[in-house]
């Protein structure tokens, strides 16, 4: 069994899957849809939970800084529940602030063009997620 990561965007959905010990987070890919148009992800999903044998998709929970709940973090709970409706697995919150951020500073490191983190961010972000997850999980 292995675990799905996702980074629930506006816009995008960053996707990142375990290895098969369940130890470490790979980033896998980011998907684009229409804004708001959460569901018109699910065909992919359907095929990327097959092709791994994903047994618990963790899910970024965008929290605000002081802990509350705001509108992103409540349309993240819709998207969980559609999740667990559709394909019958947990779905995990994961905490996610500040991990886009941490996202964006790896890949400035790694000296990527702004067009290119652009592109990489949110699949980068669902690794960072997944990845915490697992560690968290593992002691």
């Amino acid at each position: 069994m292995r675990y799905l990561g996702l980074d629930l965007g506006s816009k995008t959905l960053g996707v990142a899957v375990s290895d098969t010990t369940g130890m470490i987070a790979n980033t896998l890919t980011t998907l684009y849809f229409k804004e708001d148009d959460y569901s018109s992800t699910l065909k992919q999903l359907k095929d990327i939970i097959k092709d791994n044998d994903i047994g618990v998709i963790v899910l970024g929970y965008p929290k605000n800084m002081n802990n509350s709940i705001g509108k992103r973090a409540e349309i993240t709970l819709e998207f969980k529940n559609l999740l667990e409706e559709s394909f019958g697995l947990e779905v995990i919150l994961e905490d996610e602030r500040l991990t886009s951020v941490i996202s964006n500073q790896v890949l400035i490191e790694a000296d990527l063009s702004r067009k290119k983190r652009k592109k990489k961010v949110d699949g980068l972000a669902a690794n960072i997620i997944l990845q915490s997850y697992l560690d968290r999980k593992g002691r």
